[in-house]
């Protein structure tokens, strides 16, 4: 008896951690999507009515959001979605300019064919995009074309450190890529991303990634804009 309700407690604890995973899944895809902007606040009880759910898995779900740095819990306040300084904003991207350089070395070095074939199939989705000047369907094959870099690193702690520091940043990348001609700039970056990883160059491939994120001359500046449009709005 005591062994069945143990195994009970357990199946109902699996349920509720995966309930509270699933949609800080959703809430997170939510941010990323621009859903909730930075700097807007997120309300409990109307999150709940639109997944259909209890506080508490919403509550949970919020505090891993806050935990991984997407949020922030102010307290007598409210939950609000991050939003950064330029300041705080230029020291993560230097973070990921590096992470990003570290995994476009290994991924020269280990990739494999059936990666690599995947890495150029993303490639050629943000191509697409581009062609059809669609910067919003661009943001979201962009974010695939880095995610295939990680994963052909075959370092599991680096794909997801570097995964979740892309998902906090993702945002402003999306910003920054409504900038006019970013576009095309973009995917000429990754073309010769692309082109280094290919022919094994691990050197060519860190620098290449480091320059393709770091923020710096005029991008600078088109983030300092883009930060005080989104403050204006």
């Amino acid at each position: 008896m005591a062994k069945t309700l143990a195994k009970s407690a357990k199946s109902a604890a699996s349920a509720k951690v995966s309930q509270a995973q699933r949609l800080r899944d959703l809430l997170e895809d939510a941010i990323v999507e621009g859903r909730f902007m930075p700097g807007a606040r997120l309300d409990p009880d109307a999150l709940a009515r639109e997944y259909e759910c209890s506080r508490t898995p919403i509550r949970e779900a919020i505090q891993q959001l806050a935990m991984s740095g997407m949020v922030q819990v102010v307290p007598k306040r409210g939950t609000f979605v991050t939003q950064l300084s330029v300041a705080e904003l230029v020291e993560r991207f230097e973070v990921m300019a590096e992470l990003e350089a570290l995994c476009g070395r290994l991924a020269a070095r280990r990739i494999d064919v059936d990666e690599l074939a995947l890495l150029r199939q993303a490639h050629e989705a943000c191509r697409a995009r581009v062609e059809a000047g669609d910067s919003n369907g661009y943001y979201y094959e962009n974010s695939v074309f880095h995610h295939r870099i990680y994963a052909a690193t075959h370092n599991q702690f680096l794909i997801q450190e570097a995964s979740r520091l892309h998902a906090v940043l993702q945002p402003y990348r999306r910003l920054q890529l409504q900038v006019r001609l970013r576009l095309e700039s973009s995917f000429t970056e990754h073309e010769a991303i692309v082109a280094a990883i290919a022919a094994g160059d691990a050197a060519l491939a860190e620098q290449r990634l480091r320059d393709h994120v770091m923020i710096q001359g005029e991008r600078f500046n088109d983030l300092v804009a883009s930060v005080n449009q989104l403050k204006r709005a």
